[in-house]
């Protein structure tokens, strides 16, 4: 494929490719900037929903250790259907899910529990200059970010290569308010 992909699944096909020739040694630095990028940006008593990086999504499971540490109560999705994601508090433990993600163990805290986020760090594939953000396509984040609070900080994690400056969007996807890299840190989108 030559030039840039066009459509939405054309972008998932080079990205997931892309990340997939990142050497584990490459992550894992990148695990460790984009660490301490979120470490800067919350403070002790906040809540972060944030993910549980899934084969070669950017970030860690030290990342959430490290908010918890840092007494941020940290809400993990759980994926329920095709409503908008559940949440649960992370307290360092996981289990496998009935999707093969893992999962918080504890009780189920319902799809509103997001607005009591005051940042959202959202997975993607890639993220354009405008917030645009590009999932996996299943549509859980854009219905569960309608119902994020409109002051929360709602931040695409990806890497720096994955910071373009236009994607395809549909008129039902979310915007993000910010993308986070290892290398440019905390950015925000550019609001037309």
């Amino acid at each position: 494929m030559t030039g840039s992909p066009a459509t939405k699944d054309e972008w998932r096909k080079r990205l997931l490719a892309s990340r997939r020739e990142v050497p584990a040694s490459v992550r894992a630095a990148e695990a460790v900037d984009l660490t301490r990028a979120v470490l800067g940006l919350v403070r002790a008593g906040q809540t972060v929903c944030a993910y549980v990086p899934v084969g070669t999504e950017p970030g860690s499971r030290a990342m959430l250790d490290s908010l918890v540490e840092m007494d941020v109560q940290v809400l993990l999705p759980v994926v329920t259907g095709l409503e908008p994601l559940d949440w649960a508090a992370y307290d360092g433990s996981l289990q496998p899910g009935p999707h093969k993600l893992l999962e918080p163990s504890g009780p189920r805290l319902g799809p509103a529990a997001i607005a009591s986020a005051q940042m959202v760090l959202v997975p993607a594939l890639a993220v354009d200059y405008a917030g645009v953000r590009l999932g996996r396509g299943a549509g859980h984040y854009d219905r569960s970010l309608v119902l994020a609070t409109p002051g929360a900080t709602l931040t695409g994690v990806v890497r720096d290569q994955e910071f373009l400056p236009e994607l395809p969007a549909d008129r039902h996807d979310v915007r993000m308010t910010a993308i986070l890299t290892p290398g440019g840190g905390l950015v925000e989108a550019i609001r037309s």
